[in-house]
């Protein structure tokens, strides 16, 4: 059992606060929340009192029943500081929703009122789960600040993108799941990861592992302005990341054209071009454990760029010669060692998704490959949400996937992981859920071929 201190500041996401608090309470942990008085506005004190079992305080001048304790603690005879006494009992300390302006108090060391305060005194781990409108969350102060808490060694477990408060409106911004942040808080205390059931451990099963995960979608130059690209976000790759190094894993990320934060203690290398994608593939490669292709990478490439930018004056049409750009995947197979996992991913279109993705793995001489449909437009490309398929070599020929879940729905975790029969066979169907589920599933696999190997 950990002692977890929950900060919750102003904003719609509070509601969200109350569920994290039911999972961590029915994991065994020991929660005692602190709010501002914004908070107040979305969701109650009573609220959190019920579920935590403890008093919840809002001012430091506030009295405190429990002495800063924590639930199942003795109380200490002497009356404490309750900004002092509290955090300092604390293991970890998650500030959740953390809107713009308490981010931008952080970032500057304020402590104005009890929350702040209790951060400014931690001596524990302290993450944030930022949430807010899109606009506020892309603002360059905002970003500024994010960065300045993590060079400090703050962890920020970085919003998704979703609908957000204002009615119609989507975008990054939306705070991370609560089973998220439950994992999240357990792996900066190396305790066991209940996010996944009761029975399961925290898994540091990947602990001295090296991966290399490309994600996003190159961009091929026409001119100076203009490019062949496609819509790839990078979240998967990014997904897959984030679970590797809760795993333990030492990770390095080849970001193609990505706008999203590189998740925390990852490496992440910033490139353009299939070109750029491969040489810092070829750089990463030989040392890597594991490789998870997920970046989108363009099959051709213009024949050749025009310098400046082509004017559309005098042109009745425009002609562009295109050639094929290497297979970078390919080339990586042809040169692996012995000991290499290698997974692909295949964006395929339409009924014969699974049989086309199985060609790729025969052909390509993959461990795995993972395919989606993208004629879907509630999973893949630029989308919060996946489903997919895994095929793994040795996958018979007639082996198929489960029927799709109908659009919109959202498998919770435990369906996710369900087995397949068809998984007995080297095909596992993972029904839709948040990419960082899907991500989860995808790594299991991995960890049932490297233990096959």
């Amino acid at each position: 059992m950990a002692r977890i201190l929950l900060g919750v500041s102003g904003g719609i996401a509070a509601y969200k606060a109350l569920e994290l608090v039911r999972l961590a309470t029915a994991a065994g942990h020991a929660l005692r929340v602190i709010q501002t008085p914004t908070s107040r506005r979305f969701v109650g004190t009573a609220s959190f009192a019920a579920l935590t079992g403890a008093p919840v305080l809002v001012s430091e001048f506030e009295h405190d029943p429990a002495r800063g304790t924590f639930p199942g603690e003795p109380l200490p005879t002497h009356q404490p500081l309750s900004h002092l006494e509290l955090v300092g009992n604390a293991q970890v300390y998650l500030i959740a929703p953390a809107s713009a302006n308490t981010i931008a108090k952080l970032a500057n060391g304020l402590a104005d009122n009890l929350l702040s305060s209790c951060a400014l005194a931690a001596a524990c781990p302290l993450l944030l789960a930022p949430a807010m409108n899109n606009r506020m969350y892309e603002h360059p102060a905002t970003r500024a600040n994010l960065r300045s808490l993590r060079e400090r060694g703050v962890e920020v477990i970085d919003p998704t993108v979703g609908r957000l408060a204002s009615a119609g409106e989507e975008g990054i911004g939306r705070m991370a799941e609560p089973s998220r942040l439950l994992a999240a808080c357990e792996a900066a205390l190396g305790a066991p990861d209940r996010s996944r059931g009761p029975s399961s451990e925290r898994r540091r099963s990947w602990r001295g592992l090296r991966v290399l995960v490309t994600a996003g979608g190159t961009r091929e130059p026409i001119d100076s302005v203009r490019f062949i690209g496609n819509s790839s976000s990078g979240r998967m790759g990014f997904a897959l990341a984030e679970a590797a190094h809760a795993r333990g894993a030492d990770v390095t990320v080849v970001a193609a054209n990505v706008a999203l934060a590189c998740p925390a203690g990852v490496d992440c290398r910033r490139v353009v071009t299939a070109a750029e994608l491969e040489q810092a593939c070829e750089e990463a490669f030989p040392a890597c454990d594991v490789l998870l292709m997920a970046a989108a990478v363009a099959d051709f490439r213009p024949a050749s760029r025009e310098d400046g930018k082509i004017k559309r004056s005098g042109r009745a049409r425009l002609q562009l010669e295109l050639e094929p750009t290497r297979d970078v995947l390919a080339s990586l197979v042809g040169r692996r060692r012995d000991g290499q996992t290698i997974v692909g991913f295949a964006a395929e279109h339409g009924e014969r998704a699974i049989d086309l993705a199985r060609e790729k793995l025969t052909a390509k001489g993959l461990d795995a490959v993972v395919v989606n449909d993208i004629s879907r437009p509630d999973i893949g490309f630029d989308a919060v949400a996946n489903e997919v398929t895994i095929l793994t070599a040795g996958a018979a020929q007639g082996a198929t996937a489960r029927p799709q879940a109908p659009a919109g729905e959202l498998r919770t975790s435990d369906s996710v992981r369900t087995i397949d029969p068809a998984e007995r066979l080297g095909a596992r169907h993972v029904a839709r859920a948040p990419k960082a589920e899907v991500a989860e599933a995808i790594l299991d696999a991995v960890e049932r071929l490297r233990a096959d190997a």
